[in-house]
């Protein structure tokens, strides 16, 4: 597998917007969408806590690069995703990365964002999603299919094999 990072509301300001702010005038019924969310996690087994904040992602992505340099991607990945959809933390701030890069066994982190050592990274990943349409997150792709969305494991399952969905 490989981690490809996408823009997700990269205007989000470092301290985060509230969900009420980031979809107003779109007619998304918020509350609905989470209950969705927390119904999908639980079909899969997933602990997910609604929130009412959005965080931007653009320094986890960088720090999530550099862990896949160091063979700690998919630990850092996973520490990440905890963090912001279980324990509702701000991955934009560089010391909950420090926190959670440490939590995977790495050291550094803060040099590497503050020296933006993987922005071209992020920045040629960026660019591959919007030539391939990717429009939301997660998007799974193997081969030029598709599936969008969190997804039970079966529909992963035929992505991967190549049937129907």
């Amino acid at each position: 597998m490989k981690w490809i990072a996408y823009p997700l509301h990269p205007d989000t300001p470092e301290e985060g917007l509230e969900l009420e702010r980031l979809f107003a005038g779109r007619g998304i019924d918020i509350a609905a969408t989470l209950r969705r969310l927390a119904s999908v996690a639980s079909e899969c087994g997933l602990p997910f806590t609604p929130k009412t904040m959005t965080f931007n992602s653009r320094k986890a992505q960088e720090a999530g690069k550099w862990a896949e340099s160091l063979g700690k991607g998919d630990q850092f990945h996973m520490a990440v995703f905890r963090a912001y959809f279980v324990d509702g933390l701000n991955i934009a701030k560089t010391s909950v990365l420090v926190a959670l890069a440490e939590s995977v066994g790495l050291q550094g982190v803060e040099e590497v964002l503050s020296k933006e050592s993987f922005k071209d990274a992020v920045d040629k990943d960026w660019s591959y999603s919007r030539q391939c349409e990717i429009v939301a997150a997660p998007t799974f792709m193997v081969q030029g299919r598709r599936v969008v969305g969190a997804q039970p494991y079966e529909a992963l399952e035929k992505l991967v094999k190549g049937r129907s969905l």
